[in-house]
Protein backbone atom coordinates (compact mmCIF):
# COMPACT_ATOMS: atom_id res chain seq x y z
CA UNK A 1 0.00 0.00 0.00
CA UNK A 2 2.80 2.21 0.77
CA UNK A 3 5.00 1.47 -2.52
CA UNK A 4 1.90 2.27 -4.42
CA UNK A 5 1.60 5.87 -3.00
CA UNK A 6 4.95 6.47 -3.97
CA UNK A 7 4.76 7.08 -7.36
CA UNK A 8 2.40 9.43 -6.61
CA UNK A 9 4.24 10.93 -4.34
CA UNK A 10 6.94 11.89 -6.44
CA UNK A 11 4.15 12.66 -9.25
CA UNK A 12 2.92 15.56 -6.36
CA UNK A 13 6.51 16.62 -5.92
CA UNK A 14 7.22 17.11 -9.31
CA UNK A 15 4.02 19.10 -9.87
CA UNK A 16 4.80 21.63 -7.10
CA UNK A 17 8.93 22.23 -7.55
CA UNK A 18 7.61 23.23 -11.90
CA UNK A 19 5.27 25.67 -9.86
CA UNK A 20 8.37 26.77 -7.80
CA UNK A 21 10.08 27.16 -11.26
CA UNK A 22 7.18 29.71 -12.67
CA UNK A 23 7.58 33.18 -11.34
CA UNK A 24 11.47 32.34 -11.29
CA UNK A 25 11.59 31.66 -14.98
CA UNK A 26 9.15 34.79 -14.98
CA UNK A 27 11.67 36.90 -13.72
CA UNK A 28 14.73 35.16 -15.49
CA UNK A 29 12.52 36.40 -18.69
CA UNK A 30 11.77 39.60 -17.80
CA UNK A 31 15.75 40.73 -16.32
CA UNK A 32 16.75 39.55 -19.80
CA UNK A 33 14.26 41.84 -21.92
CA UNK A 34 14.22 42.24 -25.39
CA UNK A 35 17.33 39.76 -25.82
CA UNK A 36 15.16 36.85 -24.31
CA UNK A 37 16.40 33.88 -23.43
CA UNK A 38 17.17 30.55 -24.82
CA UNK A 39 16.16 27.48 -23.12
CA UNK A 40 19.77 25.81 -22.22
CA UNK A 41 20.36 29.24 -20.51
CA UNK A 42 17.51 28.95 -18.73
CA UNK A 43 17.93 25.56 -17.48
CA UNK A 44 21.89 26.13 -17.07
CA UNK A 45 20.19 29.07 -14.12
CA UNK A 46 17.72 26.81 -12.49
CA UNK A 47 19.75 23.36 -13.01
CA UNK A 48 16.45 21.99 -14.56
CA UNK A 49 16.42 19.39 -18.01
CA UNK A 50 15.46 21.71 -21.33
CA UNK A 51 12.65 19.10 -22.18
CA UNK A 52 11.15 19.78 -18.87
CA UNK A 53 11.09 23.38 -19.57
CA UNK A 54 9.82 23.72 -22.54
CA UNK A 55 7.23 21.75 -21.28
CA UNK A 56 7.04 24.59 -18.31
CA UNK A 57 6.79 27.04 -20.50
CA UNK A 58 4.35 25.88 -22.81
CA UNK A 59 2.07 26.01 -19.80
CA UNK A 60 2.88 29.31 -18.90
CA UNK A 61 1.97 30.22 -21.97
CA UNK A 62 -1.55 28.95 -22.45
CA UNK A 63 -2.13 29.98 -18.54
CA UNK A 64 -1.05 33.66 -19.16
CA UNK A 65 -3.72 33.56 -22.27
CA UNK A 66 -6.53 32.00 -19.88
CA UNK A 67 -6.25 34.15 -17.49
CA UNK A 68 -6.19 37.74 -19.64
CA UNK A 69 -2.80 38.54 -18.66
CA UNK A 70 -1.33 41.85 -20.31
CA UNK A 71 1.85 40.31 -21.51
CA UNK A 72 2.82 37.31 -23.13
CA UNK A 73 5.41 34.52 -23.55
CA UNK A 74 6.88 33.99 -27.35
CA UNK A 75 9.44 32.17 -29.04
CA UNK A 76 11.73 33.53 -31.75
CA UNK A 77 14.36 31.86 -33.19
CA UNK A 78 14.49 29.54 -30.36
CA UNK A 79 14.69 32.21 -27.74
CA UNK A 80 11.71 33.18 -25.53
CA UNK A 81 11.11 36.83 -24.38
CA UNK A 82 8.33 38.78 -22.90
CA UNK A 83 6.19 40.86 -24.93
CA UNK A 84 2.93 42.78 -24.79
CA UNK A 85 -0.20 41.86 -26.82
CA UNK A 86 -0.47 42.93 -30.61
CA UNK A 87 -4.23 43.90 -29.94
CA UNK A 88 -3.27 46.51 -27.38
CA UNK A 89 -0.55 48.55 -29.42
CA UNK A 90 -3.54 51.37 -29.68
CA UNK A 91 -2.59 51.92 -26.51
CA UNK A 92 0.94 51.72 -26.34
CA UNK A 93 1.03 54.79 -29.28
CA UNK A 94 -1.12 57.24 -27.14
CA UNK A 95 1.66 56.37 -24.67
CA UNK A 96 4.37 57.29 -26.68
CA UNK A 97 2.93 60.13 -28.42
CA UNK A 98 1.49 61.53 -25.22
CA UNK A 99 2.91 65.05 -24.19
CA UNK A 100 4.98 64.12 -21.00
CA UNK A 101 6.70 61.80 -23.03
CA UNK A 102 7.90 63.56 -26.27
CA UNK A 103 11.32 64.65 -24.93
CA UNK A 104 14.28 62.93 -25.37
CA UNK A 105 17.05 63.03 -23.29
CA UNK A 106 20.67 63.59 -24.21
CA UNK A 107 21.45 59.35 -23.14
CA UNK A 108 18.94 59.00 -25.79
CA UNK A 109 20.22 61.31 -28.05
CA UNK A 110 23.58 59.91 -27.30
CA UNK A 111 22.14 55.71 -27.87
CA UNK A 112 20.37 57.17 -30.90
CA UNK A 113 23.66 58.60 -32.56
CA UNK A 114 25.78 54.99 -32.12
CA UNK A 115 22.97 53.27 -33.82
CA UNK A 116 22.85 55.47 -36.57
CA UNK A 117 26.00 55.69 -37.39
CA UNK A 118 27.29 52.11 -36.15
CA UNK A 119 23.81 50.25 -37.78
CA UNK A 120 23.23 46.91 -37.52
CA UNK A 121 24.54 47.19 -33.99
CA UNK A 122 23.56 45.12 -30.40
CA UNK A 123 22.97 45.83 -27.15
CA UNK A 124 26.24 45.05 -26.33
CA UNK A 125 27.77 47.20 -28.96
CA UNK A 126 26.05 49.88 -28.02
CA UNK A 127 26.98 49.43 -24.11
CA UNK A 128 30.71 49.39 -24.67
CA UNK A 129 30.80 52.71 -26.73
CA UNK A 130 28.61 54.46 -24.37
CA UNK A 131 30.31 52.92 -21.17
CA UNK A 132 26.83 52.46 -19.30
CA UNK A 133 23.97 50.15 -19.75
CA UNK A 134 21.83 51.37 -22.09
CA UNK A 135 18.50 49.06 -22.25
CA UNK A 136 16.02 51.46 -20.93
CA UNK A 137 17.11 53.89 -23.28
CA UNK A 138 16.98 51.41 -26.56
CA UNK A 139 13.68 50.40 -25.22
CA UNK A 140 12.51 54.01 -25.11
CA UNK A 141 13.65 54.36 -28.75
CA UNK A 142 12.27 51.54 -29.41
CA UNK A 143 8.87 52.66 -28.58
CA UNK A 144 9.06 56.12 -29.64
CA UNK A 145 9.51 54.50 -33.24
CA UNK A 146 12.85 55.87 -33.93
CA UNK A 147 14.92 52.49 -33.67
CA UNK A 148 13.62 49.01 -34.70
CA UNK A 149 14.78 45.17 -34.85
CA UNK A 150 16.70 44.79 -38.07
CA UNK A 151 17.61 41.22 -37.54
CA UNK A 152 19.48 38.87 -35.01
CA UNK A 153 23.30 38.59 -34.36
CA UNK A 154 25.59 35.44 -35.25
CA UNK A 155 26.93 33.57 -31.89
CA UNK A 156 25.82 32.87 -28.59
CA UNK A 157 21.90 33.85 -27.66
CA UNK A 158 21.95 35.43 -31.38
CA UNK A 159 21.12 39.12 -30.13
CA UNK A 160 18.80 41.53 -31.39
CA UNK A 161 20.24 43.84 -34.07
CA UNK A 162 19.40 47.55 -34.39
CA UNK A 163 18.73 50.29 -37.10
CA UNK A 164 16.69 53.23 -37.32
CA UNK A 165 14.02 53.80 -38.95
CA UNK A 166 12.33 56.00 -41.64
CA UNK A 167 10.40 58.01 -38.15
CA UNK A 168 13.91 58.30 -37.49
CA UNK A 169 14.55 60.18 -40.93
CA UNK A 170 12.04 62.02 -40.83
CA UNK A 171 12.08 63.12 -36.85
CA UNK A 172 15.72 64.83 -37.97
CA UNK A 173 14.26 65.94 -41.22
CA UNK A 174 16.49 63.81 -43.34
CA UNK A 175 15.58 62.75 -46.70
CA UNK A 176 18.61 59.74 -46.21
CA UNK A 177 21.40 58.32 -44.07
CA UNK A 178 23.94 59.84 -46.41
CA UNK A 179 22.34 63.25 -45.12
CA UNK A 180 23.95 62.76 -41.68
CA UNK A 181 26.39 64.92 -40.58
CA UNK A 182 29.66 63.66 -39.25
CA UNK A 183 29.96 61.95 -35.81
CA UNK A 184 32.07 63.78 -34.27
CA UNK A 185 30.37 66.81 -34.22
CA UNK A 186 27.21 65.48 -33.37
CA UNK A 187 29.42 64.21 -29.49
CA UNK A 188 30.53 67.68 -29.26
CA UNK A 189 29.12 67.86 -26.20
CA UNK A 190 30.33 64.75 -24.90
CA UNK A 191 33.71 66.77 -24.18
CA UNK A 192 31.56 69.10 -22.19
CA UNK A 193 29.63 66.47 -20.17
CA UNK A 194 33.25 65.31 -19.20
CA UNK A 195 34.61 68.60 -17.85
CA UNK A 196 31.26 68.52 -15.73
CA UNK A 197 31.96 65.25 -14.62
CA UNK A 198 35.70 66.30 -13.66
CA UNK A 199 34.23 69.41 -11.84
CA UNK A 200 31.98 67.03 -9.53
CA UNK A 201 34.56 65.03 -8.76
CA UNK A 202 36.50 68.32 -7.45
CA UNK A 203 33.74 69.04 -5.52
CA UNK A 204 33.93 66.29 -3.77
CA UNK A 205 29.71 66.09 -4.73
CA UNK A 206 28.37 62.72 -6.77
CA UNK A 207 27.45 63.59 -10.16
CA UNK A 208 23.13 62.95 -11.33
CA UNK A 209 22.06 59.75 -12.65
CA UNK A 210 20.80 59.82 -16.00
CA UNK A 211 17.62 59.36 -14.15
CA UNK A 212 17.72 62.23 -12.55
CA UNK A 213 18.59 64.39 -15.72
CA UNK A 214 16.42 66.78 -17.11
CA UNK A 215 15.16 65.42 -21.01
CA UNK A 216 16.03 67.85 -23.02
CA UNK A 217 13.10 68.91 -25.47
CA UNK A 218 12.54 67.18 -29.08
CA UNK A 219 13.30 70.72 -30.77
CA UNK A 220 16.86 71.14 -29.26
CA UNK A 221 17.90 67.79 -30.11
CA UNK A 222 16.62 68.49 -33.48
CA UNK A 223 17.86 71.32 -33.60
CA UNK A 224 21.58 70.10 -32.77
CA UNK A 225 21.33 68.03 -35.87
CA UNK A 226 19.70 70.60 -38.42
CA UNK A 227 22.33 72.98 -37.05
CA UNK A 228 25.40 71.01 -37.54
CA UNK A 229 24.10 69.77 -41.30
CA UNK A 230 23.70 72.74 -42.03
CA UNK A 231 27.09 74.07 -40.99
CA UNK A 232 28.22 71.09 -43.07
CA UNK A 233 26.65 71.80 -45.86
Amino acid sequence: MISGLKPLYRREETRLEEQRLKPIIEGLLFAAGEDGLRVAEIAEVTETDKRTLRRILKEMAQEWTKQGRGIQIVEVAQVYQLTTLPEHREYFERLAKSPSRSQISRAALETLAVIAYRQPIIRAEVEEIRGVKSEKVIHYLKRKGLIREVGRAEGAGRPILYGTTREFLEYFGLRSLDQLPPADSIFEWAEWERERKELYERLGVDPPSEEEKLPDSDSEAKTCVAETSNREN
